[in-house]
């Protein structure tokens, strides 16, 4: 058995992920059924994060459908492959959408018709309130994709709905200046509201000390 597969602890979850994964190798088109039906028929439950809501970090059914995923990478050209992710995302609830957003970082988004897919699901994550898509989407390396302002739009979503900046890909790495003013104020307009500002603002502001020098930007709590 693949090594691959060591995030699940029983032989026989191993043994159900190995046959979907050559089932969807063989039939793309079994993909509509059997990433639907993972968390039921392979692994469910926290992940390493240890967060059952896959917030932390992807859970057991999250890994289990991205390696799906990668089987139909290899089996579908970029074309059919992106209204394929499109579908799964569309049409599942939110278990299942938060899985294509993880598994966006197993496509090839060098192809423009993946990256434009990657793109438009992002985007839609980022317009919800539920935080295990926002923190999905967050993290993908496929944030890349994604022009300053509405990577920078991302970034203060997660602020506002509580998901952790530490695992956003790009940051600290994209922030800019135009990011610090963003966090900045958005520190001030909770500080002078008298609510929480979260700690998380300095994983930018700490690079732009002009910006972190701002008094109400300093009323943090851990």
């Amino acid at each position: 058995m693949s090594e691959r597969y060591a995030f699940l602890d029983t032989a026989a979850a191993r043994e159900a992920l190995a046959s979907r994964v050559a089932q969807v190798r063989e039939r793309p088109a079994r993909i509509a059924v059997l990433f639907p039906a993972a968390a039921r028929s392979v692994a469910r439950g926290p992940g390493p994060s240890g967060d059952p809501d896959g917030v932390a970090g992807p859970t057991l059914e999250d890994m289990v459908r991205v390696e799906l995923l990668a089987a139909l990478a290899g089996a579908l050209p970029p074309p059919e492959l992106a209204q394929e992710v499109r579908d799964l995302y569309h049409h599942g609830d939110a278990g299942e959408r938060r899985a294509v957003l993880r598994g966006l970082d197993v496509l090839d988004t060098g192809r423009e018709e993946l990256a434009g897919a990657a793109r438009e699901l992002l985007a839609d994550a980022m317009r919800t309130n539920d935080t295990r898509l926002i923190a999905a989407a967050a993290s993908s390396a496929a944030t890349a994709l994604l022009d300053a302002d509405s990577w920078r739009q991302g970034v203060l979503k997660c602020l506002f709905t509580g998901v952790p900046l530490g695992s956003a890909a790009g940051v600290p790495e994209r922030a800019d200046a135009e990011l610090a003013r963003m966090c900045a104020d958005h520190a001030e307009e909770r500080a002078l509201a008298g609510r929480e500002v979260p700690a998380d603002v300095h994983l930018v502001l700490r690079h732009f000390p002009d910006r972190a020098a701002r008094p109400d930007t300093r009323r943090t709590e851990a």
